[in-house]
């Protein structure tokens, strides 16, 4: 038996990144992964490519700002498979900028992302999980959960907030045995960083060699990124729980930056 055998799980942004290798390793033990992501065209190719290895999977144009679109896209999964157990909120984006310059409306579209987007997933989908009296929710946070960075703000802030919503929503998803967690990765070497790398350098003066060395690298035990994998393992530890006991909790991964 795989632990996902015929489990269906959302994932938010999953048509690269993080995202995308959750979703693979989803299928891999039996889940039907949902492709969820503003680039419908990727979140197809991400699904042919799990069904070419011989796994079902779903795919769907999701902007998680968009109440519409979201609701849209809950309900489609809904009249496809029946039901939703697992949420992975996973879209985000990164901006980078010191606090006194920092653009008011990226300081909204950010926190729009990671706390708007986590909040209208997860209430389209709640009501399925608790009509269905189990769920698991895992929110992608961040070592910025935990901790602050220069230039990060909005990013630092949502978060934060994540574990926040995550702490409601184990009080009031308990007695419908649905579960809420955050994973809290340090710096995953995907696109998202990669784009940071240079910006970093620019606003701090510093080498792009330095920025990787210095600031994301600089609190890891061994000066290792965190892998995509490494995400995922704990991602499906979550939602493969089998009751509350974890419930409203939050768990690093970053070769030991912040250490809890």
């Amino acid at each position: 038996m795989n632990r996902f055998d015929g489990k269906v799980g959302l994932i938010t942004g999953s048509a690269s990144g993080i995202g995308k290798e959750i979703a693979l390793r989803f299928a891999a033990e039996g889940g039907i992964p949902i492709i969820a992501d503003l680039n419908l065209a990727a979140a197809q190719a991400t699904a042919q490519a799990i069904q070419a290895s011989g796994a079902e999977a779903f795919a769907v144009a999701m902007n998680v700002t968009d109440e519409a679109q979201v609701e849209k896209g809950v309900a489609d999964v809904i009249a496809k498979y029946g039901k939703i157990d697992i949420l992975v909120s996973n879209a985000g984006i990164q901006i980078v900028e010191p606090f006194v310059d920092f653009p008011f409306a990226d300081w909204k579209k950010l926190l729009s992302i990671h706390l708007d987007g986590a909040f209208l997933t997860t209430r389209a989908c709640l009501k399925h999980m608790y009509a269905a009296n189990f769920g698991r929710v895992i929110y992608m946070g961040s070592v910025h959960s935990k901790e602050a960075s220069k230039l990060k703000a909005p990013y630092v802030t949502a978060k934060h907030g994540l574990i926040g919503l995550a702490k409601v929503l184990a009080k009031e998803g308990a007695e419908h045995n649905v579960t809420a967690n955050v994973v809290c990765p340090g710096f995953v070497r995907t696109p998202l960083v990669d784009k940071q790398i240079p910006e970093q350098a620019q606003e701090l003066g510093i080498t792009e060699e330095a920025v990787i060395k210095t600031v994301m690298l600089k609190e890891t035990v061994d000066g290792q990124f965190t892998s995509t994998d490494d995400v995922a393992d704990a991602v499906l530890f979550f939602a493969a729980a089998k009751n509350n006991v974890l419930t409203g909790q939050s768990l690093v991964v970053s070769h030991g930056w912040f250490m809890q």
